[in-house]
């Protein structure tokens, strides 16, 4: 086995089981009874935030793969991802499961009367093909496509803020914060391109004369 691979086998089972430490938490809080009164609403809020957090450490995996030089950032970005899939489908399954008992009527009414509800399950559905196509096979078969599909992470991202901004309504201030988080990682991703395709300016050459 290579450095690298020993490198990889010892940091992803530690990272995979503190990703999934807070749905373990969960699960120990519901058997335990310390869910708080309204156990739906903490599920929902908790499944929800850890969706957010795992798009965003997912989004710094590039950036500091070009700040650190170092290219294992970017072998934990498909973990990250998959773990935001994991807790995104955690929290509209607690949404549909135990707010709705699984009424598709009235699922279909509150996404085209709540906007908040609406702007998170689309964000959801179009989180579905970036987890489906996350497999090495899948980036072979699509080829530059994957690439195109997976910039869907942008507006996915946007539309989970939204969706949580819209929510509160009241404090504001923790989706504003994802909002400045989100604004700083789009800029430093706008200001890379702008560099990469602005040409080097030729260096002035100085030419000495003889006095």
């Amino acid at each position: 086995m290579s450095k690298t691979a020993r490198a990889r086998a010892w940091y992803k089972p530690p990272l995979f089981l503190a990703a999934l430490l807070p749905f373990l938490t969960l699960l120990w809080r519901g058997f335990d009874g310390t869910l708080g009164a309204n156990p739906v609403e903490t599920i929902s809020h908790a499944t929800g935030d850890w969706a957010l957090r795992f798009l965003c450490l997912t989004l710094c995996c590039t950036p500091l793969r070009r700040l650190s030089g170092q290219s294992w950032p970017l072998r934990l970005r498909r973990m990250l991802g998959l773990y935001a899939f994991f807790y995104a489908s955690l929290h509209v399954l607690t949404y549909f499961a135990l707010d709705l008992e699984f009424d598709f009527a009235q699922l279909g009414a509150e996404v085209i009367k709540r906007p908040w509800i609406c702007v998170g399950f689309i964000a959801y559905l179009l989180l579905i093909p970036l987890a489906v196509t996350s497999t090495q096979a899948m980036m072979k078969r699509l080829g530059r496509r994957w690439a195109a599909l997976h910039r869907a992470i942008y507006a996915i991202s946007i539309l989970a803020v939204l969706h949580f901004l819209w929510l509160v309504k009241a404090d504001v201030r923790e989706p504003l914060l994802y909002a400045l988080i989100l604004a700083v990682l789009f800029g430093w991703r706008l200001r890379e391109r702008w560099l990469n395709r602005t040409p080097a300016r030729p260096q002035a050459t100085t030419v000495s004369r003889a006095g």
